[in-house]
């Protein structure tokens, strides 16, 4: 019994020693080597203090700042301890009330409004965590902003329009804003 017993405990020390400590080392190494920002949380700091991740959403709710997709995380929004969508399907009476809802909202928030409300701006992402929004629910929301800050609204547009992030190598997804990089840029310019 022995005989057939070592080759499979060898075999199983050498598999756990390569696939449990080896392959996880080599590639956290080649990762803080190669690409040290994004092993590390694409983390963002502001006059030395972490505030956030450029890849999970925060929830801005201020008129003054420009507004993600909504979160559907618990207990609260963008909760990256509990990220997930809501799996609900699209006729589901839940989900539907919950985009009737966040239309109500924006069209409260955005009284002059007259484009149609960009689906993103309604719906949570199936993670519940996305940090970006689309271009179209930036434009949306130019108005609001630029009125609580009282700026140009050529002065948001160009802001905007510099933190636009284009497809993926040139091809894949759709041109994005993310949020948080644009807030910060706002703070940064002042109210006026």
């Amino acid at each position: 019994m022995l005989k057939t017993l070592r080759p499979a405990l060898v075999l199983f020390v050498i598999l756990s020693a390569i696939t449990g400590l080896a392959y996880p080392l080599l590639t956290t190494g080649l990762a803080q080597l190669l690409f040290p920002y994004q092993a590390n949380g694409s983390l963002i700091e502001k006059n030395g203090q972490i505030i956030g991740s450029q890849l999970i959403g925060q929830n801005f709710s201020g008129k003054q700042y420009f507004w993600g997709r909504p979160s559907a995380t618990s207990p609260q929004a963008y909760n990256a301890g509990s990220s997930g969508g809501s799996n609900l399907g699209p006729t589901n009476p839940a989900q539907l009330d919950a985009v009737k809802g966040n239309l109500e909202r924006l069209r409260k928030a955005h009284p002059t409004q007259t484009a149609t409300v960009p689906v993103d701006l309604v719906t949570a992402s199936a993670s519940g965590l996305d940090p970006d929004i689309s271009v179209a629910a930036a434009y949306y929301q130019m108005e609001r902003v630029a009125a609580a800050r009282q700026m140009p609204l050529a002065r948001l547009h160009k802001l905007v329009d510099d933190h636009i992030i284009g497809e993926t190598f040139g091809l894949l997804g759709e041109p994005r804003v993310n949020v948080l990089a644009l807030n910060l840029a706002l703070d940064g310019l002042g109210t006026k």
